[in-house]
């Protein structure tokens, strides 16, 4: 059973809005799944390109996950050290996952995991080195 309920966002200091644990979390637990309008690659590249869209999930092959329009996802932040990952379930829906516990108040992460992201990275991980 997600998590949805045990998520909130609120104001991050890594970046515009985050979303938060409101409970501690153990590891691999489904926190929420990721929905949106599915689209396919032109799509998303258009509204990367011409809309400034970066709520973009990629569901494998040709298959992209807008979540432009949701009330939580959309606000997870990178970090080179997350404590969530992106994966799919049994039924092949796209989901987040604790990577690690997490504790109540924490803000969740992820690693966006594109090659730009590195280059000028200034998520907790990097800045605190």
């Amino acid at each position: 059973m997600p998590l949805f309920e045990q998520v909130s966002v609120k104001d991050s200091p890594l970046h515009g809005k985050g979303i938060f644990s409101n409970q501690f979390i153990p590891a691999d637990t489904l926190i929420l799944v990721i929905k949106g309008e599915e689209i396919d690659g032109t799509e998303c590249e258009r509204r990367e390109n011409e809309e400034d869209n970066v709520y973009i999930f990629w569901n494998g092959e040709d298959s992209y996950i807008d979540t432009n329009n949701s009330d939580k996802i959309k606000f997870i932040n990178h970090d080179c050290k997350p404590n969530c990952y992106v994966d799919n379930d049994e039924e092949d829906n796209l989901c987040l996952y604790a990577l690690r516990d997490i504790n109540k108040d924490e803000e969740l992460t992820i690693d966006y995991g594109y090659d730009e992201i590195y280059e000028n990275c200034n998520c907790s991980s990097c800045s605190n080195q």
